[in-house]
């Protein structure tokens, strides 16, 4: 299995299962997640690049992992990835490059999913 289709795999297992609570809080602040990134004022595209810098600033690798995930889809480019990863390290400080590390592994990850 590949690193992004464990990844996937995992979210989507723990996801069922925090959702399968059937915690109001928990479905609401997913539903919350899940609807700050749609279009709006600002398209879905930006706000995922968006997500992205905030994640690699907090440092949540699994967050990082998700919204270069959003962002391959949207049809980020790795320039425009490397542009994102500059702010991050920016706003973030070099307690980031060990993210950004991790973060261009999984984004070559997804590039090379994508030949297959």
């Amino acid at each position: 299995m590949s690193k992004i289709e464990e990844f996937n795999a995992y979210r989507s297992k723990m996801n069922e299962k925090i959702l399968g609570s059937d915690n109001k809080f928990m479905k609401r602040f997913f539903n919350l997640d899940t609807n700050a990134y749609k279009d709006g004022a600002l398209d879905s595209r930006t706000k995922e690049m968006l997500g992205l810098v905030a994640s690699m600033v907090l440092r949540c690798d699994d967050c990082i992992a998700y919204h270069l995930g959003k962002c391959y889809e949207e049809g980020l480019n790795k320039e425009e990835v490397f542009e994102i990863f500059s702010i991050a390290n920016l706003v973030g400080g070099s307690i980031c490059i060990p993210h950004t590390r991790r973060a261009l592994e999984y984004w070559e990850a997804l590039e090379e999913e994508d030949k297959k």
